[in-house]
């Protein structure tokens, strides 16, 4: 799947702005090679700016030495973007140009342009070429990460590990709830009432009074009905195990 398709509006204007700043910073207003002014091109595995002419040039070394993006015309990846905030024209010089002379002649632009990047002229023998930290058919955002995740994790990996995080804390914040045998459930409180075993009901006398000496048939009522009716169905809740 071509990456560049998952890029969206926002993240390609986004890329775009940033590019234009790096244009703007003194060493990187001229070619990194023939050194014309305002150049709008760029090597993303190099990390150089350079002008249309240059360019031209670059694409002919192929892709192997160079990589060739319009800083104004193409989509950028979030990680071509952060190599070349890393490196620019003076950063990368100091490494291509290493052991050139002041007064190096830059006229023959292709044959210099070739010494320099394909055969490593002036490169010095101590030094380590700068390399991008991805390839360009990477998943993966190490430096540059608009989504807001934690870089160098895969999008479907991230996006796992913070549901199950949210889960996870989820769950350690309710606390469990333990039932009894017979008691019902109440589920605003959580609180368990134990119903009274049967059999256990007070006896009563069959005329039961209140302070005003008359019978209070309420009660009365009440005390003949206690008996468990074998027609009527326990509640789910009294008999659930």
């Amino acid at each position: 799947m071509n990456e560049k398709a998952t890029i969206s509006k926002e993240l390609n204007a986004k890329h775009t702005k940033i590019l234009e700043g790096l244009l703007k910073l003194p060493e990187n207003r001229e070619c990194a090679d023939c050194r014309c002014k305002a150049p709008r091109w760029a090597s993303v595995n190099l990390g150089v700016f350079i002008c249309m002419q240059c360019s031209g040039i670059h694409r002919s070394l192929g892709v192997h030495i160079s990589k060739v993006r319009s800083t104004t015309l193409d989509t950028w990846l979030p990680e071509q973007v952060a190599f070349m905030q890393s490196m620019g024209n003076e950063k990368a010089n100091s490494y291509w140009e290493a052991e050139a002379s002041p007064d190096l002649d830059r006229s023959g632009t292709e044959n210099f342009i070739r010494a320099k990047y394909q055969e490593k002229k002036w490169v010095s023998k101590k030094a380590t070429q700068p390399i991008p930290i991805l390839g360009e058919n990477s998943s993966r955002f190490d430096k540059l990460d608009h989504s807001g995740a934690k870089a160098g994790i895969p999008k479907k990996i991230r996006k796992f590990s913070l549901e199950e995080e949210i889960l996870t804390k989820h769950m350690s914040q309710v606390a469990p709830i333990t039932r009894t045998h017979g008691g019902s459930l109440d589920m605003t409180n959580r609180s368990m009432t134990s119903a009274p075993p049967r059999g256990m009901i007070p006896e009563h006398n069959t005329s039961i009074q209140n302070g005003n000496g008359t019978t209070d048939l309420f009660s009365l009522l009440y005390v003949q009905d206690s008996k468990p009716d074998p027609f009527i169905v326990p509640s789910r809740w009294a008999t659930f195990e």
